[in-house]
């Protein structure tokens, strides 16, 4: 089996699958080291824990128990993929829920959690720009309510909420240029990565990820007027650590890419007229 490792870092670890195990190969036994929720994207495979047996197909969500001893078969197809989420027990805690949630086995595809899945694969192919662990923490907390019936209430923000909210901003964008992750934010204002999160988004309309993202970006446009600075050097300047995610990204805001919209900058208005023309 193919593992690629998406994200390892904070309260959230993502791993993509890719499974070319067939009915003709023998299954063996394997052991859950976390709390897991792994979407199914695509194939089909069989899945037995604790005595029970379950068949898998694109859409549903095998739920792994820390220690959980489990078997993995592929009597029908040939393989399948999926984009497993590894939570902390912090996050899980964070999450409330009881441990029974997490011995579910599996859930069948729902359309509460297959739109969160399909949002987290395209975050790790590069084909989104929110941020995989929000993701994961948004997919998770779907599952909860989903698997226990209860749906939580909507969190009420208090002035000093408010409060922190603001300084988790102000925060983001002083120093957008650095490497930052959900855990570090949450650090600076003394809450737990899920409330945070939470917290952010209730108060400023967007995600902590969004903000910082955009962030970047609006100092990139400011970096991209200066004609003698690379684009390369601005996107690491800003706080992109790879090129091509920053042009990637950077298109997807403006409609044109860093260099077109530097040409825009230096006066070229035949690009401003296209995009006028194309919002038309």
């Amino acid at each position: 089996m193919a593992a690629t490792t998406v994200l390892r870092r904070g309260p959230v670890s993502v791993t993509d699958y890719r499974c070319g195990v067939g009915p003709a190969d023998a299954p063996f036994e394997e052991r859950h080291g976390g709390f897991v929720l792994a979407y199914v994207r695509t194939g089909s495979f069989g899945y037995r824990v604790r005595g029970g047996s379950f068949e898998l197909i694109a859409g549903s969500i095998l739920v792994g128990h820390p220690g959980d001893e489990f078997i993995c078969t592929h009597d029908h197809v040939y393989g399948d993929e999926c984009l497993s989420f590894e939570l902390t027990p912090s996050l899980v805690e964070a999450l409330g829920e009881r441990p029974e949630v997490w011995r579910a086995g599996c859930l069948p595809p729902l359309p509460e959690l297959v739109v969160l899945g399909e949002l987290a694969q395209a975050v790790a192919d590069g084909d989104s720009d929110v941020g995989l662990d929000e993701v994961g923490m948004a997919f998770a907390a779907r599952f909860i309510e989903v698997a226990s019936g209860r749906k939580r209430p909507s969190p009420d923000a208090g002035a000093r909420d408010r409060r922190r909210a603001v300084d988790a901003a102000l925060w983001l964008e002083a120093h957008s240029h650095e490497p930052i992750d959900l855990g570090s934010a949450a650090r600076e204002v003394g809450l737990s990565p899920f409330h945070f999160l939470r917290l952010f988004a209730l108060v400023l309309g967007v995600t902590p990820h969004q903000y910082l993202v955009r962030s970047r970006l609006r100092h990139a446009a400011r970096l991209l007027a200066d004609q003698e600075r690379s684009i390369t050097d601005v996107a690491y300047d800003v706080g992109f650590g790879d090129l091509s995610n920053f042009v990637r990204t950077f298109h997807r805001a403006a409609g044109v890419s860093p260099g077109a919209f530097r040409r825009a900058a230096g006066g070229d208005r035949r690009i401003l007229r296209e995009r006028l023309a194309a919002s038309q």
